[in-house]
């Protein structure tokens, strides 16, 4: 906002704005009295979202991890822009278009290539856009490092989105990475530990309890069963029998243990394919709950009731 009131020449209040050039001139005198006027409304630029439409907005995309450029750098025309133009100017800004990824440093070519599969994998998991974001970051941080030089790009990213996964603490098990992937398990996971390592990432070990609501819905279980599952788990941390077991074996059991007090009769086979571990897991598990937390009398109880 100004606070020009009169011409300094004449002492006209006669004054005119042109917000085109930033100029404030006099009427009647026609002196230049402001010739670098500041806008201070907002500045609005026509950006193209994602359906090819332009819209106005302030400020194009937000920078990501998950492009190669972090959504900064720009392209030599799209080709459905470069049929419009006439065959001289078309080659043209083909070859171009050829050039600038000839000139790209092998470290772009590699993230062009892995954000891609890290796109596919996080799709086929569903996993959140968060965890999809810091997987990105790792895998950056990783190349930068060379870090991925003598492993597969596949590897390196499965074992980017665990380590994504596991700080954000959304439960996915080395299995599905590996379906997803189709990378041997023990490979994910020895690049998983090398890359975390060499980073100095801090990952926290994983809370059985996070798994109970996914393989309780794929059981069909009660919300009650779930609670009690918790409490079950919540009492094995308290008595240490969670430390050097595997959380989804332990969250595995627990949920077995819950269906069958609340009278929702499953299978170990049923709860091990849910889970992703063996029957002998599961009743290995089972036996050292029911020892340990002396669970045997709520059992008993419950066998009783439906007699």
């Amino acid at each position: 906002m100004y606070f020009v009131k009169k011409c300094s020449e004449c002492g006209s209040q006669s004054l005119f704005i042109n917000r085109e050039k930033g100029e404030i001139i006099c009427k009647d005198c026609g002196l230049v009295i402001e010739d670098k006027m500041v806008e201070f409304g907002q500045e609005w630029r026509e950006f193209e979202d994602d359906s090819g439409e332009e819209s106005r907005r302030r400020t194009g995309a937000p920078m990501t991890y998950t492009q190669y450029d972090q959504g900064l750098g720009t392209e030599v025309g799209q080709k459905a822009d470069l049929f419009q133009l006439g065959s001289k100017d078309r080659n043209k800004f083909f070859r171009l278009r050829k050039w600038q990824y000839r000139i790209s440093t092998a470290i772009e070519r590699n993230l062009k290539l892995a954000l891609a599969e890290l796109k596919r994998v996080s799709s086929f998991l569903k996993l959140p856009k968060m965890v999809e974001e810091e997987a990105a970051m790792i895998y950056t941080q990783a190349v930068q490092r060379g870090l991925v030089r003598g492993r597969s790009m596949e590897s390196v990213v499965s074992g980017a989105l665990y380590a994504a996964c596991r700080r954000h603490e959304v439960p996915r098990t080395l299995d599905e990475l590996s379906e997803a992937s189709s990378i041997e398990k023990k490979e994910i996971g020895r690049t998983y530990r090398f890359v975390t390592r060499e980073l100095g990432i801090t990952i926290l070990p994983s809370n059985p309890a996070d798994y109970i609501a996914r393989f309780a819905s794929s059981l069909k279980l009660a919300a009650d069963t779930q609670s009690k599952a918790v409490e079950i788990l919540e009492s094995a941390q308290h008595e240490e029998l969670t430390s050097g077991r595997g959380p989804t074996g332990i969250a595995a059991a627990a949920l077995y243990v819950a269906a069958l007090m609340h009278g929702e009769k499953r299978t170990q086979r049923e709860v091990a394919d849910v889970a992703g571990v063996t029957e002998v897991t599961i009743r290995n598990r089972y036996k050292e709950l029911l020892d340990r937390l002396k669970l045997d009398k709520e059992l008993k109880k419950q066998k009783k009731k439906k007699r």
